[in-house]
């Protein structure tokens, strides 16, 4: 025999008004009435039907999360699954189903989107990326949708709720630890242009060598996928310079393990011959040879705080835009110290 609301609401002693309010999680029920109910559907087993819910709210109960394209980066760098994991538990807790969905191109990415809202399976959006021109972004607006980005916008901060790091300031922390050791010749290795952290990681680089009166050098500067094969790219055509760099800020770890395994089979020690820090400080950056030195951006937080705002959005339409910045880090491991004597003096001529 099915327990209905009645069922419970008899067990309760209380209406059966109630037992839909603790359901709903009304903030109007104590919180020992929430705990009486709850008990009481736990003894019956009781499980509510929450489609029959939705349908009356006009609400799927569900979010979308939008995965970047770019050769299913987003499926091999461990930052999303992290991220997902943040996300989830933020929904979890509002009973909140999540709905997945990413493409080859921007174009797929879009209709499927388009296809998202248009067909009603979701109330709001997370977007996992930002990029400097984003087509789904002017969808959503256009639309008056629902939406969080994880990530600093390219245009209207004032007018999109996001979640990121001061990724100018992160960097600028990474790489003024390495000039702290005594660097002078700093590689930067980043992501593609395209995306909005990595510009503001490669101001941070530069922002901290100019306070250092350290020339910036357009030869140190690399750009490839937040890949590992990007890292090894990379890394292989800085050792190439007559005189390459002594130190590294890679602004991915995923990259930077490619990095480490390239310097290996080149024969270079680190950190004896050159230091890196990465960026992330995903489980790889402790597991590495040597465990890598990072930067934690709190990848789990950035995920919870942006389901957690989203549906704040959804359920309080009055809901104001906010900029929400995570605290990041810097994580000191075995991948970096004092350049040698002889590449000092080699960077003083």
């Amino acid at each position: 025999m099915n327990v209905t609301i009645k069922d419970v609401a008899s067990l309760a002693n209380v209406a059966p008004s109630t037992v839909s309010r603790v359901i709903a999680d009304s903030p109007r029920i104590s919180e020992a009435t929430k705990e009486k109910v709850k008990q009481a559907m736990e003894q019956l087993g009781y499980h509510p039907n929450l489609n029959a819910r939705n349908l009356a709210s006009q609400s799927t109960q569900a979010l979308g999360l939008v995965m970047p394209s770019s050769k299913d980066v987003g499926f091999q760098n461990p930052f999303f699954p992290t991220v997902l994991q943040g996300i989830s538990e933020g929904a979890q807790e509002k009973n909140y189903a999540l709905h997945m969905t990413t493409g080859k191109s921007e174009e797929e990415i879009l209709h499927a989107v388009v296809q998202m809202v248009q067909g009603k399976r979701v109330d709001g959006v997370v977007l996992l990326y930002s990029k400097v021109e984003d087509q789904v972004i002017s969808y959503l607006k256009k639309r008056n949708f629902p939406f969080v980005l994880i990530g600093k916008p390219f245009t209207d901060i004032e007018e999109i709720t996001h979640v990121d790091n001061d990724n100018v300031r992160a960097m600028k922390d990474a790489t003024n630890y390495l000039i702290g050791l005594g660097h002078k010749q700093i590689g930067f290795i980043g992501g593609s242009l395209e995306l909005i952290v990595t510009a503001d990681r490669l101001n941070g680089y530069k922002k901290a060598l100019a306070e250092a009166a350290i020339e910036t050098r357009g030869e140190y500067i690399i750009h490839q996928e937040f890949l590992r094969e990007g890292g090894q790219e990379a890394v292989r055509e800085l050792m190439q310079l007559e005189n390459p760099p002594t130190a590294l800020v890679v602004a991915d770890d995923f990259m930077a393990l490619g990095v480490l395994n390239t310097l290996d089979e080149l024969g270079i020690s680190v950190p004896d011959d050159i230091s890196i820090v990465g960026f992330n400080n995903v489980l790889l950056a402790e597991m590495a040879k040597p465990p890598l030195t990072s930067v934690d951006i709190n990848i789990f937080e950035l995920g919870y705080q942006a389901s957690k705002n989203l549906i704040q959005k959804i359920e309080n339409n009055n809901e104001p835009t906010k900029r929400l910045i995570i605290s990041h880090r810097l994580v000191e491991r075995l991948s970096c110290s004092q350049p040698s004597a002889e590449k000092s003096d080699k960077s003083n001529d």
